[in-house]
């Protein structure tokens, strides 16, 4: 994988967090893999076509979603998820979606990338191609990203 790609996926997510919830984030040590791909309470999965192909999968806790909700919407106070909260949680993925792509296209990189598809529980995904899971803090708890993207 090139670092620049995973760069700039990075990027898209931390300046989600930063510009339109305006909380701080910190980047942690990112680290290698294979196989299997750890998740958590929730994960977002984007499909990445075009240019490079694979996938983006970001994984929270359900408190942490439960604070994406609430930011999104105003700063809510969320108890549960219901419908409304599962399609923000959703938009959250649209916006790191179209927030990677305009990265991406910084670097002349044209992708395009798919509806998000939200997966409640713990999971586990395989992985075929090896990936690189950056973990992300803020004050409304970690989000892991993991990357798995090769060029065309």
């Amino acid at each position: 994988m090139n670092v620049k790609h995973v760069n700039a996926i990075c990027q898209a997510t931390r300046g989600i967090l930063s510009s339109h919830f305006g909380i701080d984030v910190t980047l942690l040590a990112p680290k290698a893999g294979t196989g299997s791909v750890p998740s958590n309470d929730i994960s977002v999965i984007l499909g990445v076509k075009g240019q490079l192909t694979g996938q983006i999968i970001c994984s929270f806790s359900e408190d942490t979603a439960k604070k994406i909700v609430g930011a999104m919407m105003g700063g809510m106070i969320i108890e549960n998820l219901d419908e409304m909260g599962w399609s923000a949680v959703q938009e959250f993925g649209n916006w790191v979606a179209g927030t990677t792509a305009t990265e991406l296209s910084k670097e002349e990189c044209i992708i395009d990338v798919t509806t998000p598809i939200v997966n409640e529980g713990e999971s586990k995904f395989h992985a075929g191609s090896p990936f690189v899971t950056v973990p992300l803090d803020s004050s409304i708890g970690g989000i892991d990203v993991h990357i798995s993207v090769k060029e065309q």
